[in-house]
């Protein structure tokens, strides 16, 4: 069994701040995490732009802690957003204001950022879910990561929710993945081969000046440069709270079995970084409505059949920890109920208004 330090669960939600009236982005996270601040409790940030604010919770033990805290950060921050004359937004993207509405965070590495990358820095205007999972051995870390990166894009492609960018459908569920994969350090990383072998390319990359900070490398996955923990980063910001408890479900999952498959000495399981990047592009492209590259089977099958068989997979570890029924229940609930990608384009195909996809989102962030 893991240590009591080990498997532990805790999420960072990235949201938009938008205005009441026109629905339009508005630059006021100043405002809004001053406010939050206020009680000394909520662990709140400011993020790249300054129409975003970030939430951190603290460290959960289970599903039904880490939800509360979500939806209690959720709660506190639209507060905060009201009192400051504004709303907050869970999406991947706006759908349609433009990069104008928005300014740069004016700190030192957010403006080291502008500089070096301009255009790209700027119109970052998009939100992410990251989860972290406990995981105390940092090799085993690493091993860790090696194992999970064929199912990543299977977890992507249920919690799509950024279909709409600059008042376009993009024809993508999660635009955000494309805009993000502009940077240089986006993507999945390779194998290694030992911690040892992580730790010095980092330090070639701060060395070439690839990086400035290890908060720089934007992986799907990476170890945090923080805290003892794997960080997953590859799914847009999830619409509900439910959403964002089943993919903290599913990922700590998964890093619970690539662990025990590890001592277990089970092969590794490869796939081609040209493969990986295939499939993380079909999954931001058609979410659970199209056919997803199942990497293991080396095949293309309806998503909702890779989406299950991935459940299978994980079952057995989701049944010790206590998590199957939860899980399991909101990962069908989005397969019959659709993605935040299809809720989004279901809300604008009523009216054909894009302000209505703005205050279903803003509805569905502190629902629950």
């Amino acid at each position: 069994m893991p240590s009591a330090d080990e498997f532990t669960l805790g999420v960072e939600e990235e949201f938009l701040l938008v205005d009441p009236d026109t629905r339009r982005l508005v630059p006021r996270a100043e405002e809004v995490l001053d406010d939050a601040r206020a009680d000394g409790d909520a662990k709140v940030e400011h993020e790249l732009q300054l129409v975003q604010v970030e939430a951190g919770t603290a460290v959960c033990g289970t599903l039904s802690e880490l939800r509360g805290q979500v939806a209690g950060l959720r709660k506190t921050l639209s507060a905060s957003a009201e009192r400051a004359g504004c709303r907050i937004a869970s999406s991947g993207s706006h759908p349609f204001s433009p990069c104008e509405d928005s300014r740069v965070t004016p700190k030192p590495a957010y403006l080291r950022l502008e500089r070096d990358y301009q255009l790209v820095t700027r119109e970052q205007l998009v939100c992410g879910c990251h989860i972290h999972v406990g995981v105390a051995d940092a090799d085993m870390a690493i091993r860790v990561m090696n194992r999970v990166r064929p199912w990543l894009p299977t977890v992507l492609a249920i919690a799509v929710n950024s279909p709409f960018w600059l008042g376009t459908d993009t024809g993508y569920a999660s635009f955000r993945t494309e805009i993000w994969r502009r940077w240089p350090m986006a993507g999945t990383p390779d194998i290694f081969a030992s911690r040892a072998e992580y730790d010095e390319l980092v330090e070639l990359m701060l060395k070439t000046g690839a990086i400035d900070d290890p908060a720089r490398i934007y992986w799907d996955i990476r170890p945090s440069a923080r805290f003892d923990t794997l960080e997953f980063r590859v799914t847009d910001a999830c619409l509900s709270v439910d959403e964002t408890v089943m993919v903290a479900g599913l990922f700590r999952a998964l890093a619970r079995t690539a662990r025990d498959e590890e001592v277990a000495g089970r092969p590794l399981r490869r796939a081609r970084s040209e493969m990986l990047e295939a499939a993380i592009w079909r999954a931001a492209r058609y979410g659970v409505e199209g056919e997803l590259i199942d990497l293991p089977g080396g095949r293309s099958l309806p998503a909702p059949e890779v989406v299950r068989d991935l459940l299978v997979r994980l079952r057995p570890v989701l049944e010790d920890i206590g998590d199957w029924d939860d899980v399991s229940g909101l990962v069908e609930r989005v397969l019959e109920g659709g993605t935040g990608a299809a809720r989004q384009r279901r809300s604008f195909a009523r009216r054909e208004e894009l302000t209505d996809v703005v205050d279903m989102i803003v509805a569905e962030t502190v629902a629950g």
